[in-house]
């Protein structure tokens, strides 16, 4: 026989489901700890016997088991396979119960215990890592609160036991693993796997993300994330999974304490969950904001058929709900459009004359099961998904109405969910459509919001990934460091073919009149200090200089400004009019690289920040994009009469500016603000350039 040799990352990356198999699929498993009541190691052999896993043992000092599990006081001393190791002993006897289980032959471990980096112990955590590696042991945690595998009847965790199904859960957070486990078991919602992977000294959430792309068991993957470390590996595992099935991700820290990058416009705009939003877009994946929004959207993905389109129909029998569901479905970018003047008029026909048939379509309190199902089946010839709203009184039949419903929707075939609500006397009509797999929803909001999820899934464009692209061959590093100064970073860009206007820099009065005269009036001039990042702010900048006396009064001003902030000169421009003032930026994510941005400029651009970022390198189509989807894009394309801009131009630098930082390792940040974008081209205003350590 002749051996395959497989290239090395292909190797690694079967090595690697293969040891992530040892945890899902263990031949036997053992929980290393006290198995006395009120400890851990009790309550793990608890919930993996009642869980149905056999073959199962119990280690620790007195050789105890518990609830008719074996134990034994070594792992060597079991005479049964054992892939995996669940470990709750103290800390100082972690490194001797890992060489134990690399004497065993253990392939994989969960390591509950906690007490390592997140207390500030990465010493301890790292010793742990070299242990584990010299034995060929790959593990989750430490710090985290263990494993599922629901079609193994596999159980080592502290959480609770959910019923099994497509939705695998990978959480940073054991405690917010616990709480999407506790609601799939209230709502009998299905889970095939979870992994709590704690301080992911080993194991990351990139290892889970790209085993449960493959895992036929898993249609849904959740990913609960703080931080990552690896962020290009994270992108490169959501658009592997997100090219297969849906991935959600929920991302906490929002706010402004993630901390500012740089302290330009683009850098403090390029805030770590402005990133995190862009590259989870970015990558074909899905973000909910909350546990209960990331719930709703498996629900619908585990339920509902596949939504072609994203015109959605309201189907109502109170007007007030029905409204704020429209209200919602625009907010999430859902087309509720008015029906058709045919599908009026079918409506018209069997429907009285009370309702109202505009979208919402409101049947009134008087709607009944036949009215539900004959307006379902009309409206869904139009529109590509329904909500369907029963808002009922203690007397109106529940169970009636859900038929009308779910019958519609197995004529149809199309996504149809419903919101009932309020009181239990909706719940036979909810348990009723859920046999026949219509999901309920809490609220016609939450249902909204999940199937716009869904559309926009289902709907993507085919996308690229430039930012996969091998770094050029051809790099250099530029001499300074810090902040350069104006006139050195427009003759950067003019070497690097971007869009630069004629200018002069000028460094008396006289050589300031001279340049104004030869670029011709009206002018701009600026300040040139290093010590100015933005000009405005210092009054550095003046405009609309239209003769030889207004030169020499700028100059001055301008001088006077400049005198203790290391005065260097003044840089003059020609006067640009009739142009749309657009920002670009370039700027180093901690954990994802170069982000570029994109947004409207000018000195009003961190008042409305309309901006919006992809990571680097991007080609252009996805710069287009970019240029189409800020909230200013009308203006660019000429709205209310005004001329449209030259996009392509837009576009192209955009490209040139994502590549910067590949072919000059130690640039920063770049700013361009404003761009002036003109109907035949654009132009840059201004640019500020920040280096970095040279490498």
């Amino acid at each position: 026989m002749i051996a395959t040799i497989l290239p090395s990352t292909q190797a690694f990356a079967l090595s690697m489901k293969m040891s992530i198999n040892n945890l899902f699929y263990p031949r036997g498993l053992v929980v290393i700890g006290s198995a006395s009541k009120g400890k851990l190691g009790h309550e793990l052999l608890r919930n993996i016997s009642d869980g149905g896993f056999k073959n199962a043992f119990a280690v620790n000092p007195r050789a105890q088991g518990a609830f008719s599990i074996p134990g034994y006081p070594t792992v060597t001393e079991i005479n049964h396979p054992v892939d995996l190791a669940i470990i709750v002993s103290p800390p100082h006897t972690l490194p001797e119960v890992l060489e134990d289980c690399g004497r065993a032959n253990v392939g994989s471990a969960v390591i509950i215990t906690a007490g390592y980096s997140e207390v500030g112990n990465h010493s301890d955590e790292q010793q742990l890592l070299e242990i584990a590696q010299e034995h060929g042991i790959r593990f989750v945690g430490p710090n985290c609160a263990g494993i599922i595998n629901t079609s193994l009847n596999l159980y080592p965790t502290l959480e609770t036991r959910p019923p099994p199904g497509g939705v695998a859960l990978v959480s940073q957070s054991g405690a917010l693993g616990g709480i999407f486990l506790a609601m799939a078991k209230e709502h009998e919602l299905g889970v095939s796997k979870f992994v709590s992977y704690g301080n992911a000294a080993d194991l990351t959430e990139v290892d889970f993300i790209k085993y449960f792309a493959s895992d036929q068991e898993t249609r849904v993957v959740v990913v609960y994330i703080e931080s990552v470390t690896d962020g290009r590996g994270f992108m490169r595992a959501m658009v592997e999974c997100s090219e297969q099935k849906p991935i959600v991700i929920i991302k906490a820290g929002r706010t402004r304490s993630g901390g500012r990058a740089t302290l330009s416009h683009t850098g403090s705009m390029a805030g770590s969950d402005a990133v995190y939003d862009a590259v989870i877009r970015q990558c074909g994946a899905l973000r909910a904001h909350t546990v209960e929004e990331a719930f709703d959207v498996c629900v619908g993905f585990i339920s509902l058929p596949r939504i072609e389109g994203h015109r959605i129909a309201i189907v109502t029998n109170s007007g007030g709900p029905g409204v704020l569901a429209a209200d919602r479905a625009e907010e999430v970018c859902l087309d509720v459009a008015r029906p058709s003047l045919k599908l009026s008029d079918e409506l018209s026909f069997f429907l009285p004359s009370h309702c109202a048939l505009k979208n919402p379509f409101d049947l009134t309190v008087e709607g009944t099961e036949k009215g539900y199902c004959e307006t379902l089946l009309a409206v869904l010839k139009e529109y590509d998904m329904a909500i369907v709203l029963n808002i009922a009184p203690p007397y109106l039949e529940s169970v009636q109405l859900a038929r009308g419903i779910c019958d519609a929707a197995d004529q149809t075939g199309k996504p149809t969910a419903i919101s009932f609500m309020p009181g239990p006397w909706v719940d036979d009509g909810i348990n009723y459509a859920k046999e026949r797999g219509i999901p309920n929803f809490s609220s016609a909001e939450r249902a909204v919001a999940a199937l716009a999820a869904m559309a926009n899934y289902y709907n993507r464009k085919l996308s690229t990934y430039p930012w996969m692209e091998a770094i050029p061959k051809e790099r250099m590093n530029l001499v300074h460091q810090g902040c350069i100064v104006e006139p050195e970073a427009m003759s950067f860009l003019l070497e690097n073919g971007f869009p630069v206007p004629d200018y002069r820099f000028s460094t008396t009065e006289e050589e300031a009149l001279e340049g104004c005269r030869d670029l011709g009036y009206p002018v701009v001039m600026k300040v040139v200090a290093r010590d100015i990042l933005h000009k405005s702010d210092y009054k550095g900048v003046i405009l609309n200089i239209e003769n030889d006396n207004e030169v020499r009064s700028a100059y001055n001003s301008i001088m006077r400004i400049g005198e203790e902030r290391e005065f260097q000169g003044v840089v003059i421009y020609p006067m640009i009019t009739g142009a749309v003032e657009v920002l670009m930026g370039i700027s180093r994510d901690p954990q994802f690289g170069p982000v570029v941005a994109f947004g409207l400029g000018g000195i009003y651009t961190e008042i409305f920040r309309d901006i919006t970022l992809r990571v680097a390198p991007i080609d252009v189509t996805t710069a287009m994009e970019m240029v189409q989807e800020i909230d200013a894009s009308p203006i660019l394309q000429g709205a209310r009469g005004g001329d449209a801009c030259d996009l392509s131009a837009l576009a192209d630098t955009l490209v040139k500016l994502s590549r910067m930082p590949f072919r000059y390792p130690n640039v920063a940040e770049v700013d361009l603000n404003p761009v002036f974008s003109l109907p035949q081209g654009a132009v840059i205003g201004d640019v500020r350039v920040i280096l970095g350590p040279i490498t």
